[in-house]
């Protein structure tokens, strides 16, 4: 075999190699958060105070060493039902007197579920972290813990 022959061969074959790795990436399955174990359960103002109180150890507690989040179950008092951009409902979380609250994204397949819920209602939610609280100096105000990928949990 000639050597622009086995050159092609091997650049074929790396071709082949990567566009395989790469359509399996692509159609990863995404992590199920409801069907994962729960890691942390905790009351609202609790996670809150947390991140207010430290913010790097709090992060090292709730991720893990790629940045993921592990599975909270927050427990609190609605205080505010909206919807973002994408029509996925978002629920927050706090009490009157708590400086910032837990702000909790539904998916498309769990929207439906908050549709009983009613201000002032204590519910329990499970997902994801996506960012802690914190104060934002430039606004002067609190930056409330927000959780993606929920759903209310029975008890």
């Amino acid at each position: 075999m000639s050597t622009k022959k086995k050159i092609l061969l091997t650049l074929t074959i790396g071709v082949l190699i990567v566009a395989g790795i790469a359509l399996y990436m692509f159609n990863k399955p995404a992590r199920d958060v409801q069907a994962t174990e729960t890691d942390f359960s905790y009351r609202a103002s609790a996670i809150v105070n947390e991140y207010l109180t430290d913010a790097k150890a709090a992060n090292a507690k709730y991720l893990d060493e790629e940045g993921n989040s592990k599975v909270l179950e927050i427990t609190g008092i609605v205080s505010d039902i909206s919807e973002d951009f994408n029509n996925h409902k978002v629920i927050l979380l706090k009490n009157a007197t708590d400086k910032a609250g837990v702000s909790a994204t539904f998916t498309v397949e769990t929207n439906a579920h908050t549709n009983n819920v009613k201000l002032g209602d204590e519910i329990t939610i499970k997902g994801v972290i996506r960012s802690g609280a914190a104060f934002d100096s430039d606004l002067e105000m609190y930056e409330n813990v927000i959780i993606d990928k929920c759903d209310i949990v029975s008890k």
